[in-house]
């Protein structure tokens, strides 16, 4: 080692960006899904208690604003989901949910018979803010006969309610895994 060699900067490892899951996505991240581009713009974490999370990327094409859900239980489980007016899929819902404490066990949206599935009490809050205070809520998740299609209704406090409709995704939907070029100064 050279009397100079001491002051140089030792280069950082170059990241691994060969095997990236949609797991390991964080804003500016794109990847490709359903023959379009997809960027990421906002990371959620939700905790459901006894150390289960799943992530909530909310991603775009320049087209539309969408939801990609994935969530590692057995197997990798995701979803892309555009929300809806609640009142879309029923005018009548959010009542009959405050005084059912629940929603109704089959819902019938865009002529898709819906059946519910879970029920999820939790925790969410945004990736890039882990101080922030994380907002509690409860998801219920529907599913059609073929598990091709999911709803999903939450209740964020007594009167406010969100929904959200889309796609069940396989994993080799979503490929070309890469932080933005534009975004990442590593690559």
């Amino acid at each position: 080692m050279g009397l100079f060699d001491i002051f140089k900067k030792k280069k950082a490892a170059t990241p691994d960006y060969t095997n990236l899951t949609p797991m390991d996505m964080d804003v500016g991240y794109i990847f490709d899904y359903d023959l379009s581009t997809w960027t990421v713009d906002e990371v959620f974490v939700y905790d459901w208690g006894n150390d289960f999370f799943s992530k909530e990327f909310q991603v775009n094409n320049s087209k539309y604003t969408a939801y990609l859900s994935v969530e590692q239980d057995d197997e990798l489980v995701m979803a892309m989901t555009r929300k809806v007016k609640i009142r879309a899929i029923d005018e009548n819902l959010p009542e009959y949910i405050t005084s059912h404490k629940a929603p109704p066990p089959k819902i019938t949206y865009q002529g898709i018979d819906m059946l519910l599935d879970k029920e999820a009490p939790g925790y969410c809050g945004k990736m890039d803010m882990p101080d922030e205070d994380w907002k509690e809520f409860i998801s219920w998740d529907y599913y059609d006969k073929n598990d091709d299609f999911v709803l999903t209704i939450e209740q964020w406090d007594e009167n406010t309610f969100e929904a959200a409709f889309g796609k069940v995704v396989k994993y080799f939907q979503v490929s070309n895994i890469f932080p933005n070029p534009e975004l990442n100064t590593d690559i």
